[in-house]
């Protein structure tokens, strides 16, 4: 089992923003989920929103993944960057693999120079066993929080 950084290995690209579709996305057909897809492989290789997309994999499977993002959404540029999208496939859960991509990322940032990560969810008592410490709650009703990564 090992972490490598998705947005350098773009055969994982088109399964993990199929995932984040079907998890937090609106459901569409193929036709656009093929545009869709094609639209965010672009973002990853040519924008600045992504800085690094962890993915745990096991014999050229993925597992599971993290994201750390420049940004959430155009309104929250000022606070960077973003601990985002952790999700383990669901035959995989409560195995520990969520506390790996959590430090795999903390040390992601760490490396690349952040003291602090951001991270808005309505999950309730989830991501303050992974150090997150509240700080408001947003207009939409999810939750923001940071995380400390300069241990």
């Amino acid at each position: 089992m090992q972490i490598i950084n998705i947005k350098n290995k773009t055969e994982y690209l088109k399964e993990y923003f199929t995932l984040c579709n079907l998890e937090w996305g609106e459901h569409i057909n193929d036709d656009e989920m093929e545009r869709y897809l094609a639209m965010k492989e672009e973002k990853v290789l040519n924008g600045d929103k992504f800085i690094s997309i962890l993915g745990l994999v096991e014999k050229n499977h993925l597992l599971g993944f993290i994201a750390l993002f420049k940004y959430e959404d155009e309104q929250d540029r000022k606070l960077t960057p973003w601990y985002a999208s952790m999700y383990v496939k669901k035959e995989y859960r409560g195995n520990g693999y969520s506390k790996m991509l959590n430090n795999a990322i903390l040390k992601e940032a760490k490396e690349l120079g952040y003291d602090r990560l951001y991270l808005k969810t309505d999950l309730e008592n989830y991501y303050e066993k992974f150090g997150a410490k509240y700080l408001c709650e947003l207009n939409n009703g999810e939750k923001l929080y940071y995380i400390d990564c300069k241990k």
